[in-house]
């Protein structure tokens, strides 16, 4: 059965990334949230895809580049500030929901983001694993140290060679992908998916997840595949 995520909460009706599309997602029986995180010059993880905040907030400038108290001046599309991690688990714990942490480490590699990130997702009581993923193996590498039993799974847009090389050699649990690979026998949850044609087509193919910006829309393609 595959899982729908909504791909930085539900942007195709709030503000991605925000607590809003977080907390209506995990009101309305979302399956999966996927979400990236940062670290502020003080070492405060925060959840926003980019690493400036020009995009999605008012403001400007690289996320490390602010404290988390400068940070916070800066508001989203809907008046909300950048919401940090710890608000985020606060309102997922105890919650059913399958949540996939990206580390947003490709571009800027924060110092102990891993530590920082896993040692705050251990300490709060979640119903599902969380799934770790991220473009950057060495980050995946460094989690793997810390927490060898979690899941871990590459980001990549490219295609891949060899998965199952791949994947046994990085010690991943699979493979999250902009594009579907035929054939691979290893978990592929596939990004970003809007088109219910493209969708219903991969959940047809039985993928572990498809990553979306519209889930509820995505939940009634999923009935539909069922019956």
């Amino acid at each position: 059965m595959t899982t729908v995520f909504g791909h930085r909460g539900y942007p195709a009706r709030f503000p991605e990334n925000s607590l809003a599309g977080f907390r209506y997602a995990v009101e309305h029986g979302i399956e999966g949230i996927e979400f990236d995180v940062h670290l502020t010059k003080d070492q405060v993880p925060v959840i926003m895809h980019d690493e400036q905040i020009d995009r999605t907030t008012d403001g400007s400038g690289l996320i490390e580049s602010y404290t988390f108290a400068q940070l916070r001046q800066f508001r989203l599309a809907n008046q909300e500030p950048i919401p940090s991690l710890a608000e985020f688990l606060t309102l997922v714990t105890n919650r059913d929901v399958q949540l996939n942490l990206e580390l947003k480490t490709d571009k800027i590699q924060y110092p102990n983001i891993e530590r920082i990130v896993m040692g705050m997702v251990h300490a709060t009581a979640l119903k599902k694993p969380v799934i770790f993923s991220s473009f950057h193996l060495p980050t995946l590498n460094t989690c793997q140290k810390l927490a060898p039993n979690e899941i871990y799974c590459w980001l990549t847009d490219r295609r891949v060679a060899d998965p199952v090389a791949l994947v046994t050699r990085e010690h991943l649990n699979g493979l999250h992908l902009s594009h579907y690979q035929a054939g691979i026998p290893v978990t592929e949850r596939i990004w970003t998916v809007d088109n219910p044609t493209v969708a219903a087509d991969l959940m047809a193919k039985h993928v572990a997840g498809i990553f979306t910006d519209d889930f509820e829309m995505m939940m009634q393609v999923k009935q539909q595949v069922a019956n």
